[in-house]
């Protein structure tokens, strides 16, 4: 039983880390806002039937 408690806390550890880490990003991180433009050609707003 020894070896299940140790791997258990291990996962738990491992899990605590993984979700700090994403708490801090989504806290820390402010993504950059900027204006996107993509340029579509014709051809494919209206295909043409064959």
């Amino acid at each position: 039983m020894p070896t299940l408690f140790r791997f258990v806390v291990t996962l738990m550890i491992l899990a605590g880390i993984a979700y700090g880490t994403m708490f801090a990003l989504a806290m820390f991180v402010e993504p950059k806002k900027a204006e996107m433009s993509v340029r579509i050609p014709p051809e494919k707003l209206n295909p043409k039937k064959n």
